[in-house]
């Protein structure tokens, strides 16, 4: 009788102590399910909170990030603070003048003062900088061409040039160096751009840097025909991450005609081109970039060229048209719908995204064409997210 009472009060110890415990692990098992149904509930808040031009660039999770850039080439005199950092995946700062011997010119403290502030505002914003060399103007007077040609002809000078690029890159955590030669006028300027291309590429690239170039368009705005006497080996494009199109200027073609800026159809034979160069050769055809102009060209060709955002002031309605008479001068520029149909024929055709020059002729709000353009990428690529999770 003992026994048995002692076996019943050892049973009744057993199942109460399992209740316990049992209550004590629900108990904490509940309160982590609801700690984890708040920091779920405080993350799909953060996503959905629109991100301000101010704000860091937040990419959402389990979604890849926007894999098409827009490059905005920014003149070294602009205020850094006018910039739009927000809508741009990369600024182009625009110019360090090579000199013959290889070496580097700045325009003076004010540029590289303006470098450096760009340089901080854009990694707040997740935004790359990228340096490029050359221009079609010198520093010392005249076109950059004879600089930069000399510079790259010679191996010492070329060697010393890479090196003077590299060091800058490092030492102003830069994101990467665009080359802008304008242009390769003959078979050996050619050959020599590709070695200076080849051998900066891998310097830049065993530091995680990227590499642009800026291109002549190769295409006659009139004839629709390939323009031969600036000259590329397709070669090159294997050693850099952006071929960045100048499709742009075409008023020069064939006599002076400021309709032939960069009209829709211009550009649809810049792109028929390229896609065809880079298919030939193999070439990932992402690489390419396409870019437009974000300035008017006016009929009268003593007249100077105005910014896209002088038209906005006159008139934001301005946006919605590609043509404009101001102080009686009829003016020839890209407005809205045209650069957003810009963007759907290259985005059409593989390339990697969009180029502008330049950043600073841009206006600020609802009639921004740097803000358009990158409304209509982030359109395309969550619409292929969307085809993605359909397949």
């Amino acid at each position: 009788m003992k026994i048995r009472n002692l076996l019943f009060t050892l049973l009744t110890i057993i199942v109460f102590s399992g209740g316990f415990f049992a209550g004590v692990l629900y108990s904490n098992n509940k309160g982590q399910q609801q700690a984890d149904t708040i920091k779920s509930e405080q993350q799909t808040v953060k996503k959905d909170k629109p991100r301000s031009n101010s704000e860091p660039k937040q990419e959402q999770k389990n979604e890849p990030a926007q894999s098409k850039v827009l490059m905005g080439y920014v003149q070294d005199f602009r205020d850094p603070n006018i910039v739009n950092y927000a809508d741009l995946t990369h600024i182009i700062f625009s110019f360090a003048h090579p000199t013959k011997d290889g070496s580097l010119l700045f325009n003076g403290d004010t540029a590289l003062n303006n470098l450096r502030t760009i340089v901080s505002k854009a990694h707040e914003q997740d935004t790359k900088v990228i340096l490029a060399v050359g221009g079609w103007y010198h520093i010392q007077g005249g076109e950059s061409y004879a600089y930069f040609k000399e510079a790259i002809s010679n191996p010492d000078s070329r060697t010393k040039l890479v090196t003077e690029l590299t060091g800058m890159a490092e030492r102003e955590k830069l994101d990467g160096i665009d080359i802008d030669f304008e242009h390769p006028r003959s078979t050996e300027d050619a050959q020599n751009l590709t070695v200076f291309t080849q051998e900066l590429s891998e310097q830049l690239h065993l530091r995680g840097k990227e590499l642009s170039i800026a291109v002549n368009a190769k295409v006659h705005s009139v004839a629709g025909t390939e323009i031969h006497n600036v000259i590329y080996e397709p070669d090159m494009f294997n050693y850099v991450d952006h071929v960045n199109i100048m499709a742009y200027d075409g008023q020069w073609d064939g006599g002076y005609n400021a309709a032939n800026l960069a009209p829709y159809h211009y550009i649809e034979n810049i792109v028929s081109y390229w896609t065809g160069l880079f298919d030939s050769h193999q070439i990932a055809k992402e690489k390419l970039v396409l870019g437009v102009p974000f300035y008017a060209q006016p009929e009268d060709p003593n007249v100077k060229q105005i910014s896209y955002a002088a038209i906005i002031n006159q008139n934001p309605e301005n946006a919605g048209q590609d043509t404009v008479v101001m102080n009686g001068t009829t003016y020839h520029y890209n407005g809205i719908a045209t650069v957003q149909k810009k963007t759907k024929l290259a985005l059409d055709n593989g390339f990697g995204g969009m180029m502008l020059w330049e950043a600073g002729h841009d206006t600020n709000g609802d009639y921004s064409l740097t803000a358009a353009i990158s409304d209509s990428l982030n359109e395309e690529h969550q619409y292929a997210l969307r085809s993605n999770k359909g397949n």
